[in-house]
């Protein structure tokens, strides 16, 4: 557990950050490994199926993840006030919520999958191996969000080094998992399921039994788990907005994807490989917001206004060189690292045209997300909801439409970015007058 509310701003949050970035450089690894494993021994179609999943999955675990953020608010701002049994109740809270969430979630996700898919027009094509993909991913969703929801509330009591040691332990599992089911087992594209449902429910038992051994206030025994009626509500309060800004986003993913799919499998297999490539520079961003978050929400509980625009200045600096790092590794290698995912010559240079054009916009999207999670770690998560909303389905999903249409998949690509701007502009503007600090929950 790390107090952020003393010393240098820069270095507490670049050394709460560097384990989640380490982490999620192994869970993007894995990424990259499961689709360079499907691309080159299961084909294009099957790698359009994976990528296909991804923003359904999105919609239908978005708006519970965006309730258990509020509850890492209040753990956070509870911590930073040194109330230790709040933090200790709102935790048990948080575990009960995520497991009935999860069955409700897997229900109908399983239920409803083909006919969701049938609803972005998934190809025909495609369809039957998303479909299988995602019944067998939707079946590990209690495993998903306990193994999330519990690196969440390590983030939000300032321990952002745990959860990395369960995600290296998880990513190794999976590749190995991934090499044995697909390449020696012959199993297919269900054997790529298998292997992330696996990992995950081990990572998330493993991380149950570490935690109730070596963290005082994290003590979870599943029969004697406490819920707090007023708890869960201001968690709801909180983490609706940010669940409903969550599923704006997922729901504008589909839409896009609705787009991407009128191209056909060629366009949809180089799109989910850039979102693999683009992944490093977006969860880059995101964990340094996450950082971020906790260290407004600690400040804020110990009083200390002062230090938090300092930490977003240093935190937006960090970001934006990563974002130009990433930016000219993407111009300048994209088609290299297109090669790697698969053979295809068309495939490549649909993906590389991709990254030239987006790439160049990441700083936006880390100033965006920066200047977010401000307002998120002082408990206000209406006003970025509305962000969203304004910059994905009044902007961006508008405009990629149209371009898609006058000059094809580039069009989308050209679209992608517009979004990032439009909301980077008024979360500015929001940020210097002010009002999120109204929104405080102490």
């Amino acid at each position: 557990m790390k107090d952020l509310t003393v010393g240098k701003e820069w270095k507490v949050i670049l050394n709460f950050t560097l384990p989640m970035l380490l982490g999620n450089i192994f869970q993007q690894f894995y990424n990259v490994v499961d689709s360079i494993i499907v691309g080159n021994y299961l084909g294009k179609e099957a790698l359009s199926a994976v990528g296909a999943s991804f923003p359904i999955i999105f919609v239908l675990i978005s708006l519970v993840i965006g309730i258990g953020t509020g509850s890492t608010i209040i753990i956070s701002q509870y911590f930073g006030a040194k109330n230790y049994e709040k933090v200790k109740i709102t935790i048990n809270t948080m575990y009960i919520m995520l497991f009935f969430a999860s069955i409700l979630i897997s229900v109908i996700g399983i239920v409803f999958s083909e006919q969701i898919f049938l609803l972005i027009d998934l190809p025909a094509d495609i369809l039957p191996q998303a479909n299988t993909y995602l019944v067998i991913i939707l079946t590990g969703t209690i495993a998903m969000f306990g193994y999330n929801g519990t690196n969440a509330i390590l983030r939000g009591l300032g321990d952002s080094k745990t959860p990395l040691y369960f995600l290296i332990i998880s990513t190794i599992i999976n590749i190995c998992l991934d090499l044995l089911f697909v390449v020696i087992f012959g199993w297919g594209i269900e054997g790529v399921a298998i292997a992330t449902v696996i990992a995950q429910g081990g990572a998330f038992l493993s991380g149950v039994l570490y935690l109730n051994k070596y963290h005082s206030l994290i003590n979870v025994s599943f029969f004697k788990l406490n819920f707090d009626k007023k708890i869960f509500i201001k968690s709801l309060k909180i983490g609706l907005p940010s669940g409903g800004q969550n599923m704006i986003v997922a729901l504008g993913m589909a839409a896009l994807f609705k787009i991407v799919n009128a191209f056909g499998t060629d366009v949809i297999a180089a799109y989910s490989i850039v979102g693999r490539i683009d992944s490093f520079a977006i969860i880059s961003t995101m964990n340094f917001a996450m950082a971020l978050s906790t260290f407004v929400g600690q400040n804020i509980g110990a009083k200390k206004i002062d230090r938090i625009r300092k930490g977003l200045i240093s935190t937006i600096i960090m970001t934006t060189i990563l974002s130009v790092i990433f930016t000219l590794i993407s111009v300048f290698f994209g088609h290299s690292l297109m090669s790697v995912f698969t053979p295809d010559s068309k495939v490549i240079e649909i993906g590389a045209k991709y990254l030239i054009i987006v790439s160049s916009f990441y700083f936006s999207f880390s100033i965006l997300f920066n200047i977010n999670s401000v307002f998120k770690g002082a408990g206000d998560t209406i006003v970025p909801m509305f962000i969203t909303l304004f910059a994905l389905w009044f902007i961006r999903i508008p405009i990629s439409y149209y371009l898609s249409q006058q000059f094809g998949e580039i069009g989308i690509w050209w679209g992608v970015p517009t979004g990032w701007i439009a909301g980077m502009s008024f979360a500015f503007l929001y940020y210097i007058s002010g009002r999120w600090k109204k929104k405080v929950i102490m």
